[in-house]
């Protein structure tokens, strides 16, 4: 054969690819008694479901679990027990083999007789469903009485399924000892077939009760919402006349409005989501067993678009209830801030009035000191020539002191005011206040 050069592999290429065969069909053949259970597992409960495994098979002698297997099937000898490990829940299906002649006037023992007590007493997490399936034979007239042994009439449905090679009945009830029924009658359907069209109504199920845990969290949604849409409600109209003393106490208020309905729908949107997923789910699996109508009873599609689909619209409608809900808080919270910023913007321009007019009254004062200044440096500046005249006349200077005190005044007074005039330029060239005020070239630009 030959050799080839070995591509470059994606880390997760076999896990990814594996995925497609993950919990394959069992094939199977009639007469079968079949008990499924489904344990809602916490992420401690899943592992520990893991070692519940080991423990069985360590009892049997046989090898133990890989420790990352998420299903495993191994057969016991009296029974063959089928463990798959899912994201909520692990589901436990236990088989075996009867004659057909156990199923006559009474109920035929469930697949898990065999099964020790004690262990499957010890099953981690809490049962979410539990049922016991019986594949028979078809038996032509005898179908109904049979059937009567084990469902309530008053409550059974049935249909054709598998395309007619097959009819399924079940009462959807539980009964004393905490399990449903249901039995199918085969004919003419290959192993594998019976082994996918099983899988599909254990899954039908499983996935029926998986689904409805959505509905209690709909219903407490619903008093929360409730109360949080009154609140809001009165906020709003709170805010429309509101002064502007109340705004922080309203905005506190919305805040805390806020985080509330947040919090409550960050709590049940994901179990919200997984319902959803779950119920599509019951849709598909219902669609890949093709039923079809048995005369006098309904159909496994018609209960459950009957009985389902009322639960279904309350999650639906909490989810979009939640979200309507967050929209409009966030929408009257913008409103409140907004209302809030252009008060305080408004505040902030009369506050910048206020500075702009006590800088008026400084460059004033300040424009009086100044020529307050200029007249008493030129007074000392004056005094200090005049005693120097006084000393110059003695070495012969023409003009007496007062002379030449009162000539230099008006060229110190100028010099004087000149250098005060210059400095305080120099000082609003470094500050912008001051030179927007001043400035008509720097208050026009600023204003554009």
């Amino acid at each position: 054969m030959p050799s080839y050069p070995q591509l470059t592999q994606h880390p997760q290429r076999m896990s990814l690819h594996n995925e497609i065969h993950a919990r394959p069909p069992e094939a199977l053949s009639a007469p079968l008694a079949i008990t499924h259970v489904v344990m809602l597992c916490n992420a401690a409960q899943r592992e520990a479901s893991r070692a519940h495994v080991s423990d069985l098979l360590r009892n049997q002698h046989l090898p133990q679990p890989d420790a990352h297997s998420t299903h495993l099937r191994m057969d016991l000898g009296a029974f063959r027990v089928r463990w798959e490990l899912h994201t909520e829940f692990v589901s436990w299906t236990f088989t075996r083999t009867m004659p057909e002649e156990a199923f006559g006037e009474r109920e035929p023992e469930p697949a898990w007789v065999g099964v020790p007590i004690d262990w499957r007493a010890g099953l981690p997490g809490e049962c979410l469903a539990s049922l016991h399936l019986w594949v028979l034979p078809a038996r032509g007239s005898d179908t109904a009485t049979l059937v009567k042994h084990v469902l309530h009439e008053d409550l059974m449905l049935g249909s054709t399924v598998a395309d007619g090679f097959g009819e399924v009945y079940t009462d959807f009830s539980i009964q004393a000892d905490g399990f449903s029924r249901m039995v199918l009658f085969v004919g003419g359907l290959s192993p594998r077939r019976l082994g996918r069209l099983v899988q599909r109504l254990l899954e039908i199920e499983t996935y029926r009760m998986a689904a409805l845990l959505g509905l209690p969290a709909a219903r407490e949604a619903y008093a929360v919402l409730a109360s949080a849409e009154r609140e809001l409600a009165e906020l709003a109209e709170a805010i429309r006349s509101a002064d502007r003393d109340a705004e922080p106490l309203l905005l506190d208020r919305l805040t805390k409005l806020a985080g509330q309905v947040e919090s409550q729908h960050a709590a049940t949107h994901s179990r919200f989501s997984a319902s959803a997923a779950y119920f599509d789910l019951v849709d598909k699996r219902i669609e890949d067993i093709a039923e079809s109508r048995l005369s006098g009873l309904q159909t496994i599609r018609e209960f459950m678009d009957r009985r389902l689909t009322p639960a279904r619209n309350t999650c639906e409608w909490a989810t979009r209830r939640q979200d309507a809900l967050s929209q409009r808080v966030s929408r009257v919270s913008n409103l409140l801030r907004t209302r809030v910023e252009i008060e305080q913007q408004q505040s902030s321009q009369a506050l910048l009035a206020t500075m702009n007019q006590r800088q008026d009254l400084q460059l004033k004062m300040q424009s009086t000191v100044e020529g307050l200044s200029v007249a008493a440096i030129t007074y000392y500046i004056v005094g200090l020539i005049s005693y120097l005249a006084k000393g110059a006349e003695s070495l012969g200077w023409p003009w007496s002191a007062p002379s030449t005190a009162a000539a230099t005044i008006p060229l110190v007074l100028f010099s004087v005011w000149w250098s005060l005039r210059r400095l305080h330029q120099r000082y609003q060239r470094y500050n912008p206040l001051t030179a927007a005020d001043t400035d008509p070239r720097v208050s026009q630009k600023e204003s554009v």
